[in-house]
């Protein structure tokens, strides 16, 4: 058993397909099979059970997987202080963002992070959420902030903001910002995202759910193409108060709160379990706190601090990152 075969086995139970941990280790589907096929034949049991849908780990390859991730930890942690004795280390921490999230608070968390931890090099990335997603189970980056997070092997999600979606259009003549409920909205010709996007998949949920059909005869992926779009042609969209503040602010664009049903998101801050922690970690997290609690001052009625943020971020994270039954753990904090 090596440490190759133990990070191969960890990524293959997160990604859930052998063919996708393939691709986010960026190494051959055959060759990451037989090192998998290598670990059950030395420790004689099944460790993955393979089906139509992927792979599950068994009972024997949960063990496996639990102590790989405690294993892989010490071995980047030993890294980390080695270096940190040599008294030269400057740690880069990279932490993704949706769009709506950095156009609030990517410049305060910046220059907190300069303020406050010399010892920190910080890279701001900006992505959707499904991207970031999948950037934290390649290792590309380190944290993230993002909307609506699934629960998946191997990542740990702590729930900060609960906040409402908005109706946006072009402001016209004549047009308030009162707000319109969701039969109104649907009269509307919509640009939204694709089907993958979690904000489309979640508008068409509640538009069946509501039996009210639907006009989308755009489809984007970029907040601005969205905008150009909204100011050239007579259509609409739904998103966070964050994507569009700066052209609601300058009068270019009206929000309008959505009610019956009230569209509302949860926004995260997700990291792996199986990264071991960076020396500067936990002071990071404080400052992503403090930075949420500004939002929610900013955004006013349309965001909720969630109990998260009743105290130091980072007892919170602490607290979560133990074993346990992480989902009951999960709503208390709701």
């Amino acid at each position: 058993m090596n440490l190759r075969q133990l990070r191969y086995f960890a990524k293959t139970v997160e990604a859930g397909n052998i063919t996708r941990a393939a691709e986010q280790l960026f190494v051959a589907q055959p060759g990451l099979g037989l090192q998998i096929r290598q670990l059950e034949e030395e420790l004689g049991v099944a460790l993955l059970q393979r089906h139509s849908r992927g792979v599950t780990p068994t009972p024997a390859g949960q063990v496996l997987y639990e102590r790989a991730c405690d294993i892989l930890r010490l071995v980047e942690d030993a890294r980390r202080e080695v270096k940190a004795a040599s008294g030269t280390l400057r740690e880069n921490i990279s932490l993704g963002m949706t769009n709506g999230v950095t156009n609030l608070l990517g410049v305060e968390i910046m220059l907190a992070a300069r303020r406050e931890l010399p010892g920190v090099q910080l890279l701001l990335v900006e992505k959707q959420t499904l991207m970031l997603i999948e950037a934290l189970e390649r290792d590309e980056i380190d944290l993230a902030i993002t909307y609506d997070v699934a629960e998946r092997p191997g990542l740990l999600r702590v729930p900060l903001i609960e906040d409402e979606l908005l109706l946006v259009s072009a402001a016209r003549p004549g047009m308030t910002d009162e707000p319109v409920t969701f039969a109104e909205v649907a009269r509307h010709d919509l640009v939204l995202g694709g089907e993958r996007d979690a904000l489309r998949q979640m508008v068409q949920a509640t538009a069946e759910r509501l039996d009210i059909p639907l006009r989308i005869p755009f489809e984007a992926s970029s907040v601005a193409a969205i905008r150009s779009l909204l100011l050239k042609e007579d259509v609409a969209t739904i998103m966070a108060y964050g994507s569009a503040v700066e052209d609601i602010q300058a009068g270019r664009l009206v929000g309008r709160r959505i009610t019956a049903p009230v569209l509302g998101r949860t926004l995260y801050l997700v990291r792996s379990l199986r990264r071991a922690l960076f020396l500067n970690e936990s002071a990071l997290i404080d400052v992503l706190g403090r930075a949420m609690q500004h939002l929610v001052e900013a955004m006013g009625p349309l965001a909720r601090p969630l109990p998260s943020l009743a105290g130091p971020l980072s007892g919170t994270v602490d607290r979560l990152s133990l074993p346990r039954a992480e989902g009951a753990e999960e709503a208390k904090l709701r």
